[in-house]
């Protein structure tokens, strides 16, 4: 499990908010990924040039596998984006579960 005793809540960004929604994921339901096990970190290395990215592989209390990827600002999760895992993304989730 990825250390999230620094963590204290969530930091939304409004375009980011919006992306998500063309995604038809909801803030809710992007933040329920992180509060329900199993969960899956990865680190972006692809996309962590300015600051350290990372994405998660996760459910939704109702059991919709998201892919989110965030970054950690000022003790706060900031969701960058959040969609349907992909059919790779789903085979990963299961095997590392």
């Amino acid at each position: 499990m990825w250390p999230f005793e620094q963590v204290t809540g969530f930091d939304w960004d409004k375009g980011n908010e919006q992306k998500n929604a063309k995604h038809g994921v909801t803030s809710a339901e992007a933040e329920q990924v992180f509060l329900n096990e199993p969960l899956v970190v990865i680190d972006d290395l692809k996309h962590s040039d300015t600051e350290t990215r990372f994405h998660a592989l996760g459910q939704t209390r109702e059991g919709r596998l998201l892919h989110i990827t965030f970054t950690v600002r000022t003790s706060k999760i900031r969701i960058i984006s959040a969609r349907d895992m992909h059919r790779k993304e789903r085979t990963v989730y299961e095997q590392e579960t």
